[in-house]
């Protein structure tokens, strides 16, 4: 499972991570991805996806076809 959200495409963010004396070393921010099943009623069926906890906090107040009017998606780009 690939670590990047199905419909925003967030992925991990690459950086340094800087200690008191300025020592750099690489370090990881990951995203906090899920696997979660999306009922799609145009569809009437589920859909597995791998969606980030912010977007599946948007999903519960917007459902999932205004949330990709709002994005300018189509269902068809995220599955």
């Amino acid at each position: 499972m690939s670590r990047k959200c199905a419909l925003t495409g967030k992925r991990p963010d690459f950086g340094n991570a800087v200690s008191h004396s300025q020592r750099k070393t690489r370090r990881v921010r990951n995203v906090n991805i899920q696997r979660r099943r999306v009922w799609v009623e145009d569809e009437k069926r589920w859909v597995r996806m791998n969606l980030s906890a912010r977007v599946m906090k948007t999903l519960v107040k917007k459902g999932l076809r205004r949330f990709l009017k709002d994005e300018g998606l189509r269902l068809k780009d995220v599955i």
